[in-house]
């Protein structure tokens, strides 16, 4: 069977801890280097092929290669062991998570904010967070699991049935609900996105795991991904930098923008989390299954959403906006559900059993 034990260092470390901090200071720290230097960030936003951003589309890599490497395929042979958890997570996650989000968008952005946001700046907003709702966490689900003392199999299970399901699936939802939302739709680039941030990424990192295996085993893939993993968080904040040196007039022209898009955001988060979990306890899925199941689909594929809504909608637009604001809201609000999780543990039963 393979080793599928959480390496010591997935828990929660200073970045991770403090990434809310980080990203407000690189926010910051974007709209001011825009308004200093809007020169040579006109220069970087028309270095483009493709309608791909070239530093963004390294910034993006060097934030999803190392997750990447750490999806175990080979946990897929597990699929069936924990079926009650992955059906929830599944159904969560594809089925409800994706519809919730574009119709909490459509409500606050067309409705509830129509008087304080442009028509327009509302579309583009809601553009962003529904490419949040459609892609589910991949990598941040280990730290999470982590820290509930969660099951390290079922959690690798987890992703890679994410993993599997958002190559065919992402494309699709988020194209549907696009168009259902009177958004165009670019196939082309939105097609290309997924190829180049998901399917590519993922071939890369299989073929490193691989290699890393043979030279060294699991002990080799951990010691790679804790050394390459600054390099994500170092990506994440320059990614964030641009995108609000790019977006700093239209920011400082309307400062409440911000916490305006954060309002479906932590809805969605909340009532996802407290529906996956409500239905694990109704089913007596034991905890170190039925947290992490939760907690998969309250958290996002920030990195993924990101790029690609650079990628159709280019740096400057308020859908990338959107997907910055879900990286800004998404570390406090899961630790507050951690803390919740880890509260209620008595709620569950302790076997495993019956999930």
């Amino acid at each position: 069977m393979t080793d599928t034990t959480l390496p010591a260092a997935a828990g929660l470390g200073t970045f991770e801890k403090w990434l809310s901090v980080w990203v407000a200071l690189a926010i910051g720290a974007g709209l001011l280097l825009g308004n200093l230097f809007p020169t040579a960030f006109g220069m970087l936003a028309g270095l483009e092929v493709a309608s791909v951003n070239l530093p963004v589309a390294v910034l993006i890599w060097a934030m999803v290669f190392p997750m990447m490497v750490g999806v175990d395929f080979g946990a897929l042979r597990q699929v069936g062991d924990k079926p009650k958890g992955l059906v929830v997570t599944v159904v969560v996650n594809w089925l409800i998570k994706p519809f919730t989000m574009a119709a909490l968008g459509v409500l606050f952005f067309n409705y509830f904010f129509a008087g304080l946001i442009p028509p327009d700046d509302a579309q583009a907003y809601l553009a962003g967070v529904i490419l949040l709702g459609a892609a589910p966490c991949t990598a941040m689900v280990f730290v999470w699991s982590n820290l509930t003392r969660g099951d390290a199999t079922y959690t690798l299970v987890q992703v890679s049935v994410n993993d599997v399901i958002m190559v065919f699936a992402f494309a699709p939802i988020v194209a549907f609900l696009l168009g259902a939302t009177d958004i165009i739709v670019p196939w082309d680039t939105l097609l290309l996105s997924v190829g180049l941030y998901v399917m590519l990424p993922l071939f890369v990192g299989y073929l490193t795991r691989q290699r890393l295996i043979a030279q060294g085993g699991e002990a080799a893939v951990d010691r790679f991904k804790s050394g390459v993993q600054p390099f994500s968080i170092i990506g994440l904040l320059v990614t964030v930098v641009l995108l609000f040196a790019f977006q700093g007039e239209v920011i400082l022209d309307r400062p409440l923008v911000i916490a305006l898009i954060a309002v479906p955001l932590l809805i969605q988060s909340y009532g996802i989390f407290f529906l996956a979990y409500g239905v694990a306890r109704a089913w007596g899925i034991p905890f170190n299954v039925a947290a992490p199941c939760a907690l998969i689909g309250t958290s996002n594929f920030f990195e993924l959403a990101v790029a690609v809504a650079i990628s159709l909608f280019g740096l400057g637009s308020g859908a990338a906006l959107a997907t910055v604001v879900g990286v800004l809201v998404e570390v406090p609000v899961m630790l507050s559900l951690v803390a919740f999780a880890n509260r209620t543990r008595h709620w569950f039963p302790a076997s495993e059993g019956s999930a």
